[in-house]
């Protein structure tokens, strides 16, 4: 085995490429995704009993919560939740109803503020047949959208770049969470 003097003689040659190291990411993209809550069960029944920092929860209402998808599509991907662990949209009540379609207006406020997109993407997958993650806690999508934030890395690679780190997403968010 040669010996190396230091770490340069690892470096190789310089291609003109950038890369993007996300090796947290393996357990995702092979679909090992690891139990935010430790196996103790729903995550989205698991998040408001944590701070908001560890839960990545940005706001707490009455009868619903918005948190930060820990496996987000775009910076500032926000789930907006009932406490109540309930699995369609049918079975909330009237006051979470309302309290729900707020949470979520003030959540595209809130983005609008924080990192101007230029679009959204809102909506709920009902079911594990129609694409939910967890199908059992009703949760609705909030995605921010830039032209340009789509390329070859999710369909080639199965990696999507993020240039923020969640809690420093989550820190701007309250920050212009709409009073």
């Amino acid at each position: 085995m040669p010996e190396y003097e230091d770490a340069a003689d690892f470096v190789g040659e310089a291609d003109g490429f950038e890369r993007l190291w996300t090796p947290h990411r393996m357990a995702y993209i092979e679909g090992e995704r690891p139990d935010p809550n430790g196996g103790d069960g729903c995550p989205f029944c698991a998040a408001p009993g944590k701070g908001d920092a560890e839960g990545l929860v940005v706001h707490r209402g009455g009868l619903g919560y918005v948190v930060l998808n820990l496996f987000p599509y775009n910076p500032g991907h926000l789930l907006v939740c009932p406490y109540r662990h309930v699995a369609s949209y049918l079975d909330l009540t009237a006051e979470e109803t309302a309290e729900f379609t707020a949470l979520t207006k003030a959540a595209v406020r809130a983005l609008e503020a924080a990192s101007a997109p230029m679009g959204f993407n809102l909506g709920m997958n009902q079911g594990a047949v129609a694409g939910a993650g967890v199908a059992a806690h009703l949760h609705q999508h909030v995605v921010p959208r830039w032209g340009g934030d789509s390329n070859f890395l999710p369909i080639i690679a199965r990696t999507k770049a993020l240039p923020v780190l969640l809690e420093d997403v989550r820190t701007r968010l309250v920050e212009h969470w709409p009073a």
